[in-house]
């Protein structure tokens, strides 16, 4: 039986998968300017979010989906720290919160490896 922590954590996946395309702005602010084609870059990693949550949820695929959130979410690092760096990336958010979401990141990385 799938435990209620991975029914959230493929829900938080969807959700915030949905949000690159109800707000794409919000994210291409916060992509760092090297990374090429901001907008196609959102859409793609919404859809990687989407897609690993509800692969999460799927008992004989949530090992590869656990694998592939650890590594979409070492990818989205440099994003945390652009927000640091940049005065409008980081949205107006206060610097504390902007520093907490790297060890949340984290926290995150060993969630998703509960599930490989």
């Amino acid at each position: 039986m799938t435990p209620w922590h991975q029914y959230l954590m493929g829900a938080i996946l969807i959700f915030t998968g949905t949000l690159h395309f109800l707000i794409p702005k919000v994210y291409e602010r916060i992509m760092p300017p090297y990374v090429p084609s901001p907008r196609l870059m959102v859409m793609l990693s919404g859809v990687a979010e989407l897609f690993l949550g509800v692969m999460l949820l799927i008992p004989n695929m949530q090992t590869l989906a656990a694998f592939g959130i650890i590594l979409m979410l070492f990818v989205f690092f440099p994003v945390h720290f652009y927000m640091i760096k940049d005065k409008k990336a980081s949205s107006g958010l206060p610097m504390w919160f902007l520093i907490l979401r790297i060890p949340m990141q984290i926290a995150l990385i060993l969630w998703a490896y509960m599930y490989v």
